[in-house]
């Protein structure tokens, strides 16, 4: 695996040091041996997973430029893709993870743990009451999500946690067009502007489309509203 990871993130313009690929290597471990208990992945071979979920995930940082010491909230965040990824290639980012599940959460703890990553956090709860608490509302430098909904779902999830002048950045997929037609309207109500889009592919292997967005303005503090409204009736 050690090969795989090095050859996969080149081809991405990555470079993983010893600890890196070390710490990579004893997260697939572990994902696998959780995933016999508890729904994580339906992604379990070797390559599939350093190609679709770590590799996948690092493509944040094609977006972000400098990250270090930075703070960054990944919403939906599921089995650590892409926060634990990140945290593992820009070990100063400070990371909260973010997931409705708690079981999810509870291998999330035990993984960070494991591979002794510091100044991480994971936390239980949905993002709709996240979103209002002071500690978390508009605290974050960067905020991230990657098959968590929609785009006009997503947007309200996570904008409300951007600080004025941070960024969100998501991870989606290769068609985008109608997605992004249906989010305008609330990306501009919660006081944000898609600022990039970063279209990028690796041979036949996935496509990705990069969205950056940066917070201008603060989020009315009706937003987000209460859990299962922004899924029943996008913005």
């Amino acid at each position: 695996m050690d090969k795989l990871l090095t050859e996969a993130f080149e081809q991405a313009g990555f470079t993983l040091n010893d600890k890196q690929k070390n710490q990579l290597i004893t997260y697939y471990q572990l994902l696998i041996q959780w995933n016999q208990r508890i729904n994580l992945t339906a992604i379990e071979e070797e390559q599939d997973v350093v190609y679709k979920h770590f590799l996948d995930s690092a493509l944040f940082f094609k977006a972000s430029g400098k990250v270090d010491h930075l703070s960054l909230l990944d919403v939906g965040t599921g089995a650590g893709f892409p926060g634990v990824v990140l945290k593992i290639m820009a070990p100063t980012l400070s990371v909260c993870l973010l997931d409705s599940l708690n079981k999810r959460v509870d291998f999330l703890q035990k993984l960070t743990a494991t591979l002794q990553l510091e100044d991480i956090s994971a936390i239980h709860g949905r993002a709709e009451e996240w979103g209002h608490k002071a500690t978390y509302r508009q605290q974050f430098d960067l905020v991230t999500a990657r098959a968590v909904a929609r785009l006009s779902v997503l947007n309200e999830l996570c904008l409300p946690f951007v600080k004025v002048g941070g960024r969100f950045i998501a991870l989606k997929g290769p068609e985008l067009n109608n997605e992004l037609a249906d989010a305008e309207r609330g990306i501009a109500l919660l006081g944000a502007q898609i600022t990039d889009i970063i279209e990028w592919e690796l041979a036949d292997t996935f496509k990705r489309n990069i969205i950056v967005m940066t917070k201008t303005a603060n989020t009315p503090q009706k937003y987000p509203r209460r859990a299962g409204t922004p899924q029943k009736t996008p913005l």
